[in-house]
């Protein structure tokens, strides 16, 4: 068994907020099929659901935890004691700001580079999890990092639904090992744009 979680925060006014491309992630992933109706538990939003790949179906659980970012690791470990599921069995989708807009990495381990999501997910369970890096780029100063994050995507950014799809479809790569073919097919599927964000407002 598998434990997705994407990272975000609760509440209609965060939704479409640049921190919350984990949970778009999930909604995406969770519509997909195979996967049960949306539950409260953990101190989350879940579902059971299933992944067909080559080597056969993987149960997974995905995770929104409604704990507010800095607090997310609270209800991934919940989660993970509850159905005794290892760190190196655990996928974090989140946004990733060292990452170019539509960029896509996946990695074992590593620091939280001020991701309080990560940071508290790293309090409870170590370092050794999954991070699905979602590249939402850097608006360039320090102090505009707070605002930057829980700025909206631009209407003009259709990157991101195509990230998100091209996440779900590749998925059964990540879950069998395959970190380097699930990343180099996420990209194909969705290439990233060529285009700043932070210029279109200007």
């Amino acid at each position: 068994m598998f434990l997705v979680v994407g990272l975000g925060n609760p509440g209609a006014q965060y939704a479409k907020n640049r921190h919350n491309i984990g949970f778009m992630f999930i909604d995406r992933l969770v519509e997909s099929g195979s996967f049960g109706p949306t539950r409260k538990k953990f101190q989350a939003e879940v579902s059971d659901g299933t992944v067909e790949t080559p080597k056969g179906p993987v149960k997974i659980l995905t995770l929104k935890p409604q704990t507010y970012m800095n607090l997310s690791g609270n209800s991934v470990l919940e989660a993970a004691s509850f159905y005794k599921v290892k760190p190196d069995h655990i996928l974090v989708f989140h946004d990733e700001l060292d990452l170019a807009p539509g960029r896509f990495r996946l990695k074992m381990g590593g620091g939280h580079a001020g991701h309080n999501g990560l940071r508290s997910i790293m309090g409870h369970l170590g370092p050794n999890f999954i991070r699905g890096r979602m590249g939402i780029g850097h608006p360039g100063q320090k102090e505009l990092v707070h605002s930057w994050v829980l700025s909206d995507f631009y209407k003009a950014e259709d990157w991101v639904d195509r990230l998100c799809d091209a996440c779900v479809k590749a998925l059964p790569l990540a879950l069998m090992g395959e970190a380097e073919k699930y990343m180099t097919e996420v990209m194909r599927l969705s290439p990233a744009p060529k285009f700043d964000p932070k210029k279109i407002a200007e």
